[in-house]
């Protein structure tokens, strides 16, 4: 279960909260709101990528108690646009073989002619899929998904839904910023809706 409690990055034009919430095991959360209401923010918060205070925990473990390799190890952010640091797809890979297994599962025909692709050949789509395939590689157990499949095509979009779905009946907990109503009635059980920085009700 992943727990937050009071999480905030107060000052500033970029902040929010205080926001609690929690997720359990296997659970899809869904976090809606318009543009600029602090949705983004809120991940990389919990993902501990940007300055924030109060507390996070995973499964009665706080957050700062472990090392933050050790925290983003078990806590995996996907950002609408993922980043890349090396020339070639397989270049970001830790593991190869997880990975080509998840890849053809994400509709790549070959996907060890995938890791010998540069990373400026790729389409917003496959780097949206590749970055999937990478970050699920490693194993873990919250996904903070910025929504995931905003420059996919239906098919692509269903393939994405299947692999997360698996990740939930293993146990993986998500947390899913979208603006797509249909997807997030297909994956979240519940709903928070951020508006202004503030958890308030859906509507």
């Amino acid at each position: 279960m992943l727990q937050v409690d009071n999480l905030q990055r107060p000052g500033g034009p970029l902040n929010f909260g205080p926001v609690t919430f929690q997720i359990e095991r296997g659970e899809c959360l869904a976090l809606t709101g318009r543009s600029g209401a602090g949705k983004s923010l809120l991940l990389r918060a919990v993902a501990d990528l940007d300055p924030n205070e109060g507390t996070v925990a995973l499964g009665g473990e706080a957050r700062a108690a472990m090392p933050a390799t050790t925290w983003r190890r078990r806590v995996a952010y996907f950002p609408a646009e993922p980043g890349w640091w090396l020339e070639h797809v397989g270049e970001h890979m830790a593991d190869r073989v997880a990975a080509c297994e998840i890849l053809a599962r994400l509709g790549f025909a070959d996907p060890d002619d995938v890791m010998s692709w540069p990373i400026s050949r790729l389409s917003s789509g496959e780097r949206q899929r590749i970055a999937l395939a990478r970050g699920l590689a490693g194993g873990r157990e919250i996904l903070l998904l910025d929504e995931p499949t905003s420059a996919l095509d239906a098919d692509s979009c269903a393939l994405v839904e299947a692999l997360l779905q698996q990740c939930l009946d293993d146990g993986v907990a998500i947390l899913l910023v979208s603006h797509d109503p249909d997807q997030i009635a297909r994956m979240a059980r519940r709903r928070l809706h951020l508006e202004g920085g503030r958890l308030v009700a859906a509507p």
